[in-house]
């Protein structure tokens, strides 16, 4: 399958240093296989930093590797508690470890206002089931892929 990455620069080697903590699934190097989804995010990442280009980075990733058993992977069909807390775990500043050991892991982007949303439901504004609802991405359900480990990126091809 085609993954796309969306920046103001071209990737050629995906460096996990660079990949900022505290994301959906945490620091790691995120795809989509949704290519207006990759635009959106490369406009955003100019737009932000003020400087490059949008550009659209390509990978290949072999779909059987998804089940080979050499990659630790979670996959989240849809959105729901589990994914609401495991997003709730990676983008909590007080967890200064990675909270997960999975070399991949598949599921719906939260909307942009996540950070927002979060605090709401840890002090106890609104319950689960109105986070999950907040965290749906607006612009309708696109998966991310999240590769974590320099292990899962030896398995992205650069086209």
């Amino acid at each position: 399958m085609k993954l796309y990455h969306g920046s103001n620069v071209e990737i050629h080697t995906p460096d996990l240093s660079r990949s900022k903590p505290y994301k959906d699934f945490g620091q790691g190097f995120y795809l989509s296989d949704n290519y207006p989804q990759a635009e959106e995010m490369a406009m955003h990442k100019v737009d932000q930093l003020q400087t490059g280009s949008k550009c659209i980075s390509v990978f290949e990733f072999e779909e059987q590797h998804l089940s080979s058993g050499q990659l630790e992977i979670k996959i989240f069909d849809d959105y729901s508690e589990e994914w609401a807390y495991f997003i709730l775990a990676n983008r909590d500043k007080k967890n200064t470890k990675p909270v997960h050991h999975y070399d991949i892991v598949i599921g719906p982007i939260a909307d942009d206002g996540v950070t927002f949303q979060l605090r709401r439901f840890s002090i106890g504004i609104i319950p689960m089931e109105k986070l999950i609802e907040e965290l749906k991405f607006s612009k309708g359900k696109t998966i991310q892929y999240f590769f974590g480990t320099e292990k899962a990126l030896n398995y992205l091809i650069k086209l």
